[in-house]
């Protein structure tokens, strides 16, 4: 075998130095034609045989028809020996065509407007700086849509150069995306993805320009990813700035928007987590001083408490110092800072909406998308589409026949996708239930267990048993949250495939509302329940409430509830951004190990470059779709629930500084290079932000009214307070109920009571046993809710009236962005109409009688008009 493998080996060597090139090359080989798109397949002698070869022959025959040109590599000369490819090339013909179907704008002429004025701080910023050749690869032109009527106005200095490869990948793939290959079944069928789906081919994409670790040796080679890999995709590059224009022009305007985002993301992040450090180091600095944790530490106070038992029959009475290392652990985020850093927060997220948007605004002018109107995708149907809708019907913009999907067939597949739905956020609400049952379930087991083991005694105080219920769940639930996830995903896929979307756009946004729901509710829901519900229908000793009449309903900790959701999110939080790298980085390094193993092994002039990319994984249409949703699902944890947990932003920015590495790491190093899209926004994520943004004013609100103690501390030290000079002392006996153990019923009385106890305290404000309203709510708890209700009314406008005032104040585009566009529009007019004038003069010049003296009249009056506006 392995003389075999060496002969063959020689036989190519032998076959390559008669050719003089290496295979590690982008062009055919003549060494002249570049290749814009690979196509593979392998030539497998099963039942299907017969018909994948005849669907080649015809999709390879109609290709070459549209204008492309065809290059098909042996399988002999394939690594393997296996498998075949298919080089494609756009000559200049097919890519002008093209290019002025698809509205690309090009170069007139180079950009004479000033750059923006220097920033003095700008040589304090040096060290993050790259490069300019790396931050800006070409120069700045004014540009204009294609037209083959027009080509001597453009730049055109080398045919070959003058559309980019991103611009060629793009007009190669919306031929192949259109492309028929036959009829079957009396249907007409088009388009690679189909060919892809049935294993006609087994991989369509464009090339990377070089190897990542080294500069390729063709001298027409611009090495791009080479540079991008040594800039950018490296960790040891994290405190650099991102080269965006050389994103955008070796990925397309679509990943380039998303890297700008996370971007900026990450960098007001770093406010949000210097704030949120300040108030957790107040929180930490001022433990000492908490007279709560310090009365319910001292054996005087808290020791002489007697708390009645935390479950029916089994849990015994214990004493409430033995909370004291969780009661003084639950200061470091219930505190005053708590409440300054949630309005902080309501403003911080307005801030970053608005400034991202005047970014998004300064992008779309720098990359020519400020005339791209989504309208154009509009038109562009998806090929699934066209091909399963049978019905035509005349398009009332285009005046064309065009397929469409009768009402009656949208509604029953918008019913079945909607009940399927509504099915699996039941599941999610089915599955938290089941943590919820678990939760009281173990509640009582952990309860009776801490108290009767001795080995657990010395960490008793501080792995209380709502603390070791807490830990479990929050991990239980996590795990249960990636199993719906991994099934989930599939199924909106499907569910969406089966609405038969008509653009791209509605098919994106149809599975991003699906996708945010489900997750929005999955990854939600457990930290909803512990901020909100857990310990608030409780009922009291010998009046419990009970779940299914089954379980008795958690209690909080005597501390309060917000240490259980601070445990609850940094579990979730945490654990999904662990996971999501684990899955991001190391599963795709994994699988690409023995690819990158042979590229580094073999020869490259044996090992081409449209199989070492071959090797590599694909970066699917939906790629930059989970990318998103993973950090916006990470904004609604340091959003939404940011009152209980000071640090999510810091968290959060830690992991930013590593996604952006790890996303070009993997996209650089271990993916094929994508199809360039264009984009001039994030999409529908935007209004997802903006919801997010005014709900988390609101649950922040009821996070601090209702799950920290801070409004019963606020409303005990102005009205209920007994000491003048330590307002809060007698906080905790205060907070504290009475109830008298003879009352309680066999079914929640303790097996034993050896020390012969009266009374046991509990966590309400209730009339005492000898009172006349004997276990009914005092005059305090109706004041204390009261001043959660004042307090929610009062924080909602407050940071509402702010939000609106910071967003009518930071207008969307800034003036110079409006200034140059205004400018950029006029010269672009200007151009064109001096180059309508020339054309006309030289008409009349040569006699020709259409070029009628009125003609040249309006076009000189059209260009007054212009200058005059």
């Amino acid at each position: 075998q392995s003389g075999r493998r060496y002969n063959l080996f020689l036989k190519r060597r032998l076959r390559i130095d008669k050719r003089h090139q290496s295979k590690d090359s982008i062009f055919f080989r003549d060494g002249v034609r570049r290749i814009d798109f690979v196509l593979s397949y392998v030539d497998d002698l099963n039942k299907e045989w017969e018909k994948k070869l005849e669907r080649r022959k015809e999709f390879e025959s109609n290709l070459q028809k549209a204008g492309l040109e065809l290059e098909t590599e042996d399988k002999k000369e394939s690594e393997d020996g296996k498998i075949y490819f298919v080089k494609i090339h756009a000559p200049w013909e097919v890519l002008i065509t093209y290019a002025e179907v698809l509205n690309i704008k090009v170069p007139i002429r180079e950009n004479d407007i000033p750059s923006t004025v220097d920033n003095p701080l700008d040589c304090m910023l040096t060290p993050l700086r790259l490069p300019e050749s790396v931050m800006h690869p070409e120069p700045d032109y004014f540009t204009a849509p294609f037209s083959k009527d027009k080509q001597e106005l453009y730049l055109i200095n080398d045919e070959s150069t003058f559309f980019s490869p991103s611009m060629r990948n793009r007009i190669v793939n919306y031929i192949l995306t259109r492309c028929p290959y036959g009829t079957e079944e009396g249907k007409k069928k088009f388009g690679i993805k189909r060919l892809l789906n049935n294993g006609t081919y087994s991989a369509a994409y464009p090339l990377h320009d070089c190897q990542y670790w080294k500069k390729a040796n063709d001298p027409n080679c611009d090495n791009e990813r080479y540079t991008l890999y040594m800039e950018w995709a490296r960790f040891l590059r994290f405190y650099k700035e991102q080269p965006l224009d050389l994103i955008r022009k070796y990925y397309g305007e679509k990943i380039g928007i998303y890297f700008a985002w996370l971007g900026f993301y990450t960098e007001m992040l770093f406010l949000a987590a210097v704030v949120g450090l300040i108030c957790f180091l107040y929180g930490l600095f001022t433990m000492d001083e908490n007279m709560s944790s310090k009365e319910i530490c001292d054996p005087a106070i808290g020791g002489e408490i007697i708390m009645c038992p935390l479950c029916d029959r089994d849990c015994e009475y214990w004493r409430l110092n033995t909370t004291c290392q969780s009661s003084e652990y639950s200061h470091l985020f219930d505190n005053v800072a708590t409440l300054f850093f949630a309005i902080f927060m309501g403003i911080w997220v307005t801030l970053f909406l608005e400034f991202w948007k005047r970014r998004q605004a300064r992008l779309k002018y720098e990359w020519d998308l400020v005339d791209f109107e989504e309208e154009q995708q509009q038109l562009q149907l998806r090929p699934e589409y066209e091909a399963k809708c049978t019905q035509k019907r005349k398009n009332p913009v285009t005046q064309e026949m065009e397929p469409y999907l009768p009402v009656t067939s949208q509604a029953v597949r918008f019913c079945i996708s909607g009940a399927t739905v509504l099915f699996w956020v039941s599941l999610i609400i089915a599955s938290m239930i089941a943590v919820i049952v678990y939760r009281l379930a173990v509640y009582a087991a952990f309860a009776s267990l801490m108290e009767n083991t001795q080995s657990l005694q010395p960490i008793s105080g501080l792995l209380t048993p709502q603390l070791a219920t807490s830990v479990t769940a929050s991990c239980l639930n996590f795990v249960i949250i990636m199993i719906l996830n991994f099934f989930y995903e599939r199924i909106a896929i499907w569910i969406t495939d089966m609405e038969i979307p008509r653009t791209h756009m509605e098919y994106e946004n149809r599975l991003t509302m699906k996708m945010f729901l489900f997750q929005f509710v999955n990854y939600y829901s457990s930290c909803f329940y512990v901020a909100f519900f857990k310990g608030k229908f409780v009922g009291y000793p010998g009046a419990y409430t009970y779940m299914f009449n089954r379980w008795r309903n958690e209690e909080c900790d005597p501390a309060g509830c917000l240490i259980e959701l601070t445990t609850q999110l940094t579990i979730v939080m945490a654990g999904k951004q662990i996971w999501g790298n684990i899955q991001e980085a190391i599963v795709p390094w994994i699988c690409n190990w023995w690819g990158r193993r042979k590229a580094r092994n073999n020869p490259e002039n044996l090992y081409s470059r449209w199989e070492q990319d071959h090797d590599l994984q694909t970066f699917g249409a939906l790629g930059l779709f989970y990318e998103y949703l993973e950090m916006v699902i990470q904004f609604g944890f340091i959003t939404l629930f940011v009152a209980s947990f000071p640090l999510a932003p810091l968290l959060a920015l830690m992991n930013n500084i590593l996604e952006i590495r790890v996303d070009s790491w993997k996209l650089t190093t271990q993916y094929r290079r994508p199809v360039a899209a264009k984009a001039h926004s994030i999409g529908v994520w935007q209004e997802i932000l903006n919801g997010m943004a005014i709900l988390s004013v609101v649950t922040n609100a009821f996070i601090v009214a209702f799950t920290s103690d801070m409004i019963p501390r606020l409303v005990y030290y102005y009205a209920y307070s007994e000491s003048e000079n330590s307002p809060m002392s007698g906080y905790i006996n205060n907070s504290l109920s009475v109830f008298l153990i003879s009352d309680f019923p066999d079914r929640n009385r303790p097996k034993e009571n050896p020390e012969g106890l009266d009374i046991c305290r509990y966590r309400d404000y209730r009339y005492p046993p000898d009172h006349e309203k004997r276990y009914l709510h005092t005059m305090q708890f109706w004041h204390i809710l009261a001043a959660k209700l004042a307090f929610i009314i009062i924080m909602e406008h407050v940071v509402f009236i702010v939000k609106f005032f910071v967003a009518w104040m930071i207008p969307d585009v800034p003036a110079d962005v409006k200034a140059k566009i205004k400018r950029e529009k006029y010269l672009t007019q200007k151009i064109l109409h001096e180059y309508e004038l020339e054309k006309l003069k030289e008409r009349l010049c040569q006699g020709d009688k259409r070029a009628t003296e009125k003609e040249f009249i309006a076009t000189e009056g059209r260009m007054e008009l212009s200058r005059a506006m």
